[in-house]
């Protein structure tokens, strides 16, 4: 009876991973919220590796739209670049010394265990609401012609990396509004461009897990990054017929209702 429920939470989870791909084609970002529940409470993998995971698959996913978005110029390499490298390096630092550094028990209240899987997890949640807030919400009006600033940019793209390391997100749904604000790109040029930081910053830190000893059980790695690209794909065509920007006050909805669940959950119903 285990196994049969067990199969079918499976069969649910590979469902869910189109949902990853057609958001990153779609709107550039949204696509890490979704792979770490997905993977954490639908294939049983523990949170910790569960952002290993994430890593790769939102990053081969984003690599592939990248290329997509190359194809129809809507990539800005040196705005990604200026934003890529500190991000990666905060993305390093904390993957290599600060998670390996957080013991698995924190902390009791009262008899509550106050554990690193759930601190992840919890943390992830909060920051799925937050990001479901600026979904919701009207992006402000799009800014070109202005000067680039680089610097912001950098400093925005190294707290980003923090993000990205500690949970396993790719943060689309904050780089795009830095490339908007700072980059002065247009949406369009900001989600290729996002897509860009997206597969630089989560394959350097997929690697270095690797290197760390992390074990991964590939074949599901493989097989479920496989089917994000053909979402990512579907997502991309979608994209010239719809506008992104339109469905990302439903997928903000969504992302709220998955994070309030994410904290109920791991808090009263452990």
């Amino acid at each position: 009876m285990f196994v049969a429920k067990y199969s079918q939470m499976e069969y649910i989870g590979y469902f869910a991973s189109i949902i990853i791909g057609i958001s990153l084609g779609l709107i550039g970002g949204g696509g890490s919220i979704l792979t770490v529940p997905i993977l954490v409470y639908l294939f049983k993998i523990n949170p910790e590796n569960a952002t290993s995971y994430s890593l790769f698959i939102v990053g081969i996913t984003a690599m592939v739209g990248a290329y997509k978005h190359y194809k129809l110029g809507n990539l800005k390499i040196k705005s990604a670049l200026y934003f890529a490298f500190p991000s990666i390096l905060s993305l390093l630092v904390v993957r290599k010394i600060v998670i390996p550094s957080i013991p698995a028990t924190l902390f009791y209240i009262n008899q509550f265990e106050v554990t690193k899987n759930l601190l992840i997890m919890v943390v992830f949640a909060i920051l799925m609401v937050a990001a479901s807030f600026s979904m919701i919400h009207k992006s402000k009006t799009e800014t070109t012609g202005v000067k680039v600033n680089y610097s912001r940019l950098a400093f925005i793209g190294f707290l980003v990396g923090l993000v990205t390391g500690f949970l396993g997100a790719g943060g689309g749904f904050l780089i795009i509004p830095a490339l908007l604000f700072f980059a002065n790109l247009p949406m369009k040029q900001a989600v290729g461009t996002s897509l860009l930081i997206i597969f630089l910053n989560s394959l350097i830190g997929f690697t270095g897990d690797v290197l760390n000893g992390i074990v991964i059980d590939y074949k599901l790695l493989f097989t479920i990054s496989s089917i994000a690209i053909l979402g990512m794909l579907v997502g991309t065509q979608l994209s010239k017929k719809i506008d992104g920007a339109k469905l990302k006050p439903a997928f903000g909805w969504f992302v709220l209702v998955m994070g309030i669940y994410i904290i109920t959950k791991e808090i009263f119903f452990k």
